[in-house]
């Protein structure tokens, strides 16, 4: 085995809590809202469903290269990473109040870790509506700098989240992420075994994996699973600002592409490839 790999520091087997420290400053973080404020899920246990006391988010406060940042994780370990009423409060909350830091002078950054596989159903429409708010405050608070997304894997980004995902000023993967709208298991479910196999690895990260993201430009860099490359590709990404153009703001781009489609046969990760290299040519 390589000794690169036996000394790498996982971010992948890193928890919540412990992606978010790895993120920050040495001796910054500061938890808000943390386990011990007891603030759980009042859905879950009508359900017969044991909560979590931080409902499965950790909201950390601290500093980043110096500069006041904000790092929402996402516990893929309790109930798939979904979102419910108190944890997507929780991140819309924060992002909401980082704008209001903006807006007073603070320059405070946000940095998201998915790890999702969505709205939460045992909380629908309440899970549906935090990701709502969400969605609005990265828009908020990309007005006065970048926000930066991380899907390191094992859960993935899916449903309304893989679109907050999408909407961040930069999109960072890795090999072993995968990002979507609909999960492979929902879309067995609707479309058959025939059209989609959950249960096929290779073919999933083939058109869902890190690499294929950023080879079709729905992510911006795939980095091996090493915290100090992932924090050394956000410390970069800080210093150099929003980008020109917003992916989430090229419509017009990404419907065209849409259209280009053909439906009549399942494309290949090759022809996805070759769609989206053609269309950023166009």
């Amino acid at each position: 085995m390589s000794p690169d790999l036996i000394h790498r520091d996982s971010f992948i087997e890193r928890d919540a809590r412990a992606r978010a420290a790895a993120l920050l400053d040495p001796g910054s973080f500061r938890e808000l809202l943390d386990s011990f404020a007891r603030v759980t899920s009042p859905w879950l246990p009508r359900q017969g469903i044991v909560t979590q006391a931080d409902d499965g988010v950790v909201v950390a406060k601290g500093t980043i290269d110096g500069q006041p940042a904000v790092v929402l994780a996402i516990e893929g370990a309790f109930q798939g990473g979904s979102m419910g009423e108190v944890s997507g409060a929780k991140i819309a909350g924060a992002l909401e109040l980082a704008v209001a830091d903006n807006e007073q002078g603070i320059p405070t950054r946000a940095v998201i870790v998915f790890e999702t596989g969505g709205v939460r159903l045992q909380e629908a429409n309440l899970g549906l509506a935090a990701i709502a708010e969400i969605h609005a405050a990265i828009h908020a608070l990309r007005a006065f700098g970048p926000v930066i997304g991380i899907t390191a894997g094992v859960v993935g980004c899916f449903g309304g989240m893989s679109i907050a995902a999408g909407m961040c000023s930069y999109l960072l993967v890795t090999r072993e992420a995968r990002l979507g709208l609909n999960g492979p298991a929902v879309i067995e479910q609707e479309a058959g075994v025939e059209e989609y196999d959950s249960r096929d690895r290779p073919f999933i990260w083939s058109l869902t994996g890190g690499e294929q993201r950023v080879a079709t430009g729905l992510a911006d860099a795939c980095l091996a699973d090493d915290t100090d490359a992932i924090r050394a590709q956000v410390v970069a990404w800080l210093s150099a600002g929003a980008p020109e153009h917003q992916r989430s703001e090229r419509i017009a781009h990404y419907l065209a592409l849409l259209s280009a489609v053909d439906t009549t046969h399942q494309p290949s990760p090759a022809d996805v490839r070759a769609l989206y290299v053609h269309g950023d040519n166009a």
